[in-house]
């Protein structure tokens, strides 16, 4: 099996070039899977790619097949910032057509005993061994991987090779959420184990962490004054792929303590505003809670086409405490998150 790659530029995400997507596919599907059986011609290679990379220049697509029909697969490859322009594609794919069709790709074990061809070399996935290091306090795991013919490949095409394996054996989705850092070696690592295996380390170390909890930390705000920060963990990315907008709900609170931290009845009233706020759907997800100096702030990650931020600004209009304030900025990698990580 040959790895279909792009050159990559700085290409933006077009809601019109979905559609047109879709209504070339409807044409092309036949010529498609008339050519399944012998491979691709190269014109429909070319215009496959053309019209993955219209919609954005970093996604990337592959046809498979799947247990009871042929797979597309557009995916952004493990980037968080196409993880929604992803599901929004597919979300837009036609119904009963006899394909089946993916935004990530999905785990295939069976592909971990083939031949892989990469440029002009091919590669025996039998002989690939994987090091594996439990990280508990991340709910992740690092993952050494090893071939014995990386010695032959650049360092660029040893990691392409290992990320493959990574989706195969988990999914790319599961990757996303418990795998932490990769690397690749020329060395087997000790007590090295074949990629099959790598599914039950991870059910192990997810296991704790199927629900979400609250990890809670204190600091101090620019003033001085104590701070107190609360963060959903783990929150995946992947687990709410449509909420691509970063909504920042800042509330001030007018009851407090001397070291200026709610109480009563203000500490009342953010909890009940809290439940109303997490109560509004799946078009959002809390992240996290900041709080001190008399400000209450949620940060949340909301899907800016659900219609949930108007339902934001109502919820902040009848705030009795002072101003309240919404902004939204779009963050489809979740970058604002990243100072609150574990």
């Amino acid at each position: 099996m040959g790895i279909f790659r792009r050159p990559r530029d700085a290409s933006s995400p077009s809601a019109p070039a979905i559609a047109e997507f879709w209504a070339w596919w409807g044409q092309t599907r036949p010529s498609i899977e008339a050519a399944l059986t012998d491979g691709l011609p190269t014109e429909l290679i070319e215009e496959m790619s053309r019209r993955t990379r219209k919609m954005h220049s970093e996604l990337q697509w592959e046809i498979g097949e799947g247990d009871a029909s042929p797979v597309l697969t557009v995916t952004g490859g493990g980037a968080a910032e196409l993880r929604g322009l992803a599901e929004r594609w597919r979300r837009a794919a036609p119904q009963d057509d006899g394909w089946a069709y993916h935004a990530a790709r999905q785990a295939d074990p069976e592909m971990l005993a083939q031949k892989l061809t990469l440029a002009d070399h091919e590669l025996d996935l039998g002989y690939v061994r994987l090091g594996m290091r439990a990280d508990e306090s991340r709910a992740r795991v690092h993952i050494t991987v090893y071939h014995p013919d990386f010695l032959f490949l650049p360092q660029e095409s040893q990691l392409e090779v290992a990320l493959h394996i990574l989706d195969w054996a988990l999914g790319e989705d599961d990757v996303a959420r418990w795998v932490g850092d990769v690397k690749v070696v020329t060395d087997p690592p000790i007590d090295s184990l074949p990629p099959t295996m790598l599914s039950a380390v991870v059910e192990q170390i997810a296991e704790p962490f199927l629900e979400p909890n609250w990890l809670a930390g204190e600091g101090r705000t620019p003033r001085g004054h104590p701070a107190r920060l609360e963060i959903r963990f783990p929150l995946h990315r992947q687990d709410h792929p449509l909420c691509d907008l970063h909504v920042a709900v800042s509330l001030p609170y007018a009851h407090t303590n001397p070291d200026r931290l709610p109480v009563e009845p203000s500490a009342s009233a953010l909890r009940d505003f809290e439940r109303r706020l997490t109560a509004l759907g799946d078009g959002a997800v809390l992240a996290v809670r900041e709080t001190g100096d008399g400000l209450r702030v949620f940060h949340l990650y909301a899907d800016p086409d659900s219609g949930v931020l108007a339902e934001f600004d109502q919820l902040a209009a009848g705030w009795a405490e002072g101003r309240a304030k919404v902004a939204s900025t779009p963050d489809p990698g979740w970058r604002a998150l990243t100072p609150y990580q574990p």
